[in-house]
């Protein structure tokens, strides 16, 4: 068993190792072929994508439409979270189902009535076109996350909050938004991964260049008459970069997120 995983474990990252040894070589070496290890490794291939070919820009649209999604995310669902898992008023149960039960519509099957409302409110077009169907898709699985968390902080916290004195929105900001600081960041890096990530919705929602993020940048250089597979194993290697550093250095938090989420 422990081989065929290692063997599982080598095909599945081999395409990552075959990307990351693109980007350093020029065009001749990567048509060429030969080995992973680059016989003369350059960086120039990745410095001509970022400045040359609008990468900078494409990076700095998806950094604002990611943070955007993420804030959003995090503010409404933790809110949320926290009414369904204190709070009791009518209708709770039913909602929570519902939320439960949006986990399996596939997004690709609301994507024309997005688009369709989006043209009616004057968005389609811009990065909101963007953000507001982002915060709304990852409500679901957030709300179901932080009403886990939420739901396994101790009664007796609230009760002794209530006694000195305090409010709902400070018992929410003081008590339980600390306590809940790895579902916070579990919600945070489960929305900024698939933000970054998206293409569908943005090719079919942006047609301005200058509004494009880096999916759609890779498309650009993918579409080329002539393909530069250095300059686009590059750009895909910019893209993939900060996804994972971010998920590495938050790692701890991310695990201790889901299995709070899932004893609460």
């Amino acid at each position: 068993m422990g081989v065929l995983l290692t063997l599982y474990a080598l095909v599945s990252v081999y395409p990552f190792l075959w990307m990351v040894s693109a980007a350093f070589k020029d065009q001749v070496e990567v048509v060429r072929g030969g080995h992973l290890i680059p016989d003369h490794p350059t960086l120039q291939t990745l410095v001509d994508t970022w400045n040359e070919l609008h990468f900078f820009d494409f990076f700095v649209n998806s950094v604002l439409v990611t943070l955007y999604t993420v804030v959003l995310t995090v503010v409404f669902y933790a809110a949320a979270g926290y009414a369904f898992a204190v709070l009791r008023f009518p209708g709770r149960g039913a909602l929570q189902k519902l939320f439960v039960a949006l986990l399996f519509v596939p997004g690709v099957t609301v994507m024309l009535p997005i688009v369709l409302l989006e043209n009616k409110m004057g968005i389609l077009g811009t990065h909101w076109g963007l953000v507001l169907p982002f915060v709304n898709g990852g409500a679901p699985l957030s709300i179901l996350l932080m009403t886990g968390a939420f739901s396994a902080v101790p009664t007796e916290l609230r009760d002794s909050a209530r006694v000195d004195g305090a409010g709902e929105l400070r018992i929410f900001t003081q008590v339980y938004l600390p306590l809940a600081r790895p579902a916070l960041i579990t919600v945070a890096l489960l929305t900024a991964i698939p933000t970054w990530n998206e293409y569908l919705l943005t090719r079919v929602s942006l047609n301005d260049p200058s509004k494009y993020t880096l999916p759609l940048g890779l498309q650009v250089l993918s579409s080329e008459n002539v393909p530069h597979y250095n300059s686009l194993m590059a750009g895909a290697l910019i893209v993939v970069v900060p996804v994972v550093l971010l998920f590495l250095s938050l790692q701890k938090y991310f695990v201790n997120g889901l299995v709070g989420a899932v004893k609460g």
